[in-house]
């Protein structure tokens, strides 16, 4: 009997020790809206935020109409409390929550209007340039 209180004893202290990692993220646009995704996956309308399990590069794309979309490689670095073997510990030894929670803000630049007769003047251009090429002779010179 005494043995299985000092076991539960001990496993109810190991439950209240074990702490735990949270790992989440924040986007924010200007201006607000816009539709995230993350490496193909939508997220939804900023402000959005989601968790991630690994730190590295993300890739995210960011979409509103009447702006340019934009595409951001945007690295998340490793805390010193993650790195081997500290990592152990603050996983499962400390006995509280870390959060730690990345904040991104992205500003939208509005999309550039053409001018459709100067788009026809530079594909005029690039039309010429390519009519003067010559095509390459298939009797190449003797060596």
């Amino acid at each position: 009997m005494r043995r299985q209180i000092a076991f539960l004893s001990v496993a109810a202290c190991a439950g209240l020790l074990a702490g735990c990692v949270e790992q989440r993220y924040v986007v924010t646009t200007d201006p607000p809206g816009a539709v995230v995704v993350r490496n193909g996956q939508p997220l939804g309308q900023s402000p959005v935020d989601d968790h991630f399990v690994y730190y590295g590069s993300y890739h995210f794309t960011i979409i509103l109409d009447g702006y340019e979309t934009l595409q951001v490689d945007q690295d998340i670095t490793t805390p010193w409390y993650e790195y081997f073997p500290l990592d152990f510990f603050s996983e499962n030894a400390i006995p509280w929550m870390i959060r730690d929670v990345r904040r991104f803000h992205y500003k939208l630049e509005p999309r550039r209007m053409v001018n459709t007769t100067e788009l026809l003047k530079q594909a005029e251009n690039l039309r010429n340039r390519g009519i003067s090429i010559r095509p390459p002779d298939n009797n190449p010179p003797p060596p």
